[in-house]
């Protein structure tokens, strides 16, 4: 029997038993969210490119499959995921498009969901349900592949995803500025009006770095134009931001994820601060509670997650409407309720 026939078996004989199923792919944001229950889903074994075809810049592979490997894989062709999605480890495609996160590149270069072509998956029924396709313009109505990136697997299992990948880029600087917060946050929003090629950024301690990249010329004119304190050869300290290697993420105090619009000032909360994504992404750690927390986001437009560590609650509920939406859409795709449970209200 095949891993396929494999996974929809178990899934249909959970949905027959009223069984949760707790969906596990390489196991690497199992920190995210409140633990899960159930009998255990393996995804890893399914795994494998199923096409590549460098020239249409169009990839599917399984959802077992490791993104090292795919990594890997689009390197050996100039080419990789320009949403730049973290690993945390052994990270599978699955997981991957489950969880919906993106890295440094997300303001300039998009988001998951952006480039997230088609999938192919097996909802709460065990029944093997394919949406999109394979190129950007495939669908008319709604586009349904994309409610599985940030689905946190309560909509099904993934079995396949296709994405339109992009070539490398011939030329990336660092570029380093001494500044505070509020002239980073500045610093960043007026930039970010301007045709520079901007695809990364980090202020941490009064040390603001921005990553840019393109064509060798336009790079090296847009690093002289924004007049740096220093300017090197990117080395690979946005790949230790990107999977929380940088020494800010380091220890076990409880750290929050808080979004807010670019353009927000500094917000009154004591404690240490790593501010990225042009200023929309903030990552605190410090001795405010949760309530606190989640209130002063709320304040700014934004919201707060507590992405790792212990606390209740992890975010703030969503509006009615919002929540009434999602529970339709569970329970659509997952009648029973038996998928991944313990994260039908993922975290914001």
């Amino acid at each position: 029997m095949d891993r396929e026939q494999a996974i929809r078996d178990q899934v249909r004989d959970a949905f027959a038993g009223n069984t949760p199923l707790c969906i596990r792919g390489g196991g690497s944001k199992t920190f995210y969210g409140p633990p899960l229950q159930g009998e255990t889903l393996v995804t890893a074994g399914h795994s494998g490119v199923v096409s590549y075809d460098p020239g249409e810049l169009v990839l599917t592979c399984r959802g077992g499959t490791r993104l090292a490997e795919v990594n890997e894989l689009l390197a050996e062709n100039g080419q990789h995921l320009p949403f730049d999605p973290p690993a945390f480890g052994e990270a599978t495609i699955g997981g991957t498009v489950a969880c919906g996160f993106s890295g440094p590149a997300r303001p300039w270069a998009g988001a998951l969901r952006d480039y997230l072509l088609g999938v192919k998956i097996i909802n709460g029924r065990g029944e093997v349900l394919r949406f999109g396709g394979q190129v950007m313009k495939n669908v008319a109505g709604y586009d349904v592949s994309r409610l599985m990136a940030g689905s946190m697997g309560t909509l099904g299992v993934i079995l396949e995803a296709s994405f339109k990948v992009l070539p490398e880029p011939a030329c990336e600087l660092t570029l380093d500025f001494d500044c505070d917060q509020r002239e980073s946050i500045e610093r960043l929003n007026r930039w970010s009006g301007r045709p520079a090629p901007l695809s990364a950024s980090c202020w941490r301690s009064g040390r603001l770095r921005l990553r840019i990249s393109g064509a060798t010329n336009e790079t090296r004119l847009w690093a002289e134009r924004l007049e740096p304190d220093h300017c090197r050869e990117t080395a690979d300290e946005f790949d230790k931001l990107r999977e929380h290697r940088h020494e800010f993420f380091a220890g076990d105090e409880p750290l929050w994820r808080i979004a807010v619009p670019s353009s927000c000032p500094p917000l009154p909360l004591e404690g240490n601060w790593l501010i990225e994504w042009g200023g929309a992404q903030r990552w605190y750690r410090g001795p405010e509670d949760g309530p606190s927390i989640m209130e002063i986001a709320r304040t700014a437009d934004g919201h707060a997650t507590l992405f790792r560590g212990e606390g209740a609650p992890r975010s703030a509920p969503l509006p009615p409407g919002m929540r009434k939406l999602q529970e339709r859409i569970r329970q659509a795709f997952d009648p029973a309720g038996i998928l991944n449970i313990m994260r039908a209200d993922p975290p914001a």
